[in-house]
Formats: structure tokens, sequence, C-alpha cells
């Protein structure tokens, strides 16, 4: 059976794409939009939890924002290099979803993955549209790419209002009690995840959205600019 969607967003851990964006997303689907996630590792390198446990809570994150589609391409966690095996893969979900809009996280980030994976999908979407590239796949031309901030905002070129989906993120972001501080039953060692994390999350999606006075809203960058036919 095909599978298609109209937006897919990329990380490289389960939880990326939901402290970044997890309110478009919901609002997204909430609207009848297929959006789907795809998660680059496993994160098998995290300090807390484990692979089995991470799927866990990714499909149960997956639940509360209404996802059409999540998938794991299993590339190697603290490894995600530009290399052909790695970019292939890539190329190759988004030609199998064909989706209409592509994110990724922000090119700048205090995490090595995040903008590692951010130059994979970039090439990836630009590889996707070139029919002698991977040419047992048909072509998929993305029509626009955008940027999401995980750890390090900076100037944002648009904003979502996500003030009536915030409970809908919040509750997604704590699907990952292993990640977040949520388990107080088994061993655990402190991360800046486990320092009151979805707190900042929160002041920070509070922040962004202060100067439209906008209660809650998420920032993105595009590299592409807008074309607009009229002001109005």
């Amino acid at each position: 059976m095909s599978v298609s969607v109209d937006i897919l967003v990329f990380g490289a851990h389960a939880d990326d794409a939901e402290i970044g964006m997890a309110g478009t997303i919901a609002k997204h689907a909430a609207a009848g939009l297929k959006v789907g996630i795809c998660d680059l590792t496993e994160a098998e390198m995290s300090s807390n939890g484990n692979v089995e446990l991470r799927k866990q809570e990714a499909e149960a994150a997956g639940k509360v924002l209404g996802l059409a589609y999540r998938s794991n391409l299993g590339l190697p966690d603290r490894r995600l290099a530009r290399s052909t095996e790695q970019l292939d893969a890539i190329t190759a979900e988004i030609r199998k979803l064909s989706p209409k809009i592509v994110f990724a996280p922000y090119w700048i980030d205090r995490h090595p993955d995040h903008m590692i994976c951010s130059q994979l999908v970039e090439e990836a979407v630009f590889n996707a549209k070139l029919r002698r590239y991977m040419p047992e796949l048909p072509p998929v031309t993305v029509q626009q790419t955008y940027y999401y901030f995980i750890n390090d905002p900076a100037p944002t070129d648009l904003l979502v209002d996500v003030t009536d989906v915030y409970e809908q993120k919040e509750q997604a972001l704590l699907c990952y009690r292993s990640q977040f501080g949520g388990l107080a039953d088994v061993d655990m060692v402190e991360t800046p995840l486990t320092q009151g994390y979805v707190e900042r999350v929160r002041y920070r999606d509070s922040l962004a959205g202060q100067r439209s006075q906008i209660q809650y809203a998420e920032g993105f960058v595009t590299k592409t600019p807008f074309v607009v036919d009229l002001f109005r």
C-alpha cells in the first residue's frame, strides 16, 4: 500500500520534532493534513532510557499529535555523517512519502546530530528531485523546506500561533518520560533535559510570540524567499 503525506518532519532523534514544532504538527493534523515524522536514529547513545522505551514514547507522542505516519531509519546515533548511504536513506524516505513540505532542524544547534541532520535533509531534498539519482524511485520535488528550533533559537522568518494546541504539545513532550525526568522509579542521570527542559521550551515559545501578541508560538526559518502576489 502506498503512503503519502502533506508534511514530513525530520529529526535526528525521537522528541526533536516535538520540542521544536509539536504545536504546528498538532494544528495541521487537526486541520486534516497528513503529517509524518521521520526520526533518523534510535537515540541509542542517550544517557537515559533505551531504544525500546524511546520507540514506545515516540509512538505515544505521535498518537497525541494525530500523526498519519512515523518512521525510524535506524541510522547510527552520534555517527550521522554526510555519506552516500545515509543520504540515500533519507532521499528514499522523501520519495516514498512525496511530501509537499519538509521540515528539518535549524542548522545551528548545540547538539552536533541536529546540525548534521539539517544538512543531510537539505541535500536529500535536492537529490529527491533528480531523476537520474536513485532512478529506481520516481523523483519528488518538495515545494518548500522550513527549519525548526530545538535548543538554540535564532531570528525567525515566520511564526505559527500554537496557543490553542499548546496543551497537546506539552502532553506530547511528557510522553518522553525517560528524557524529561518523569521516571522516578528507574536509574537516571542528570542531563540538560531532566532539569526543567519542558518548562524552558514553554518559556521559549511564549517569548517567541510576545512581539506579535501571541501567547505561544513556534518559529521557523527558510532559506528560500517567500513569494506573494499582493500584500493584503
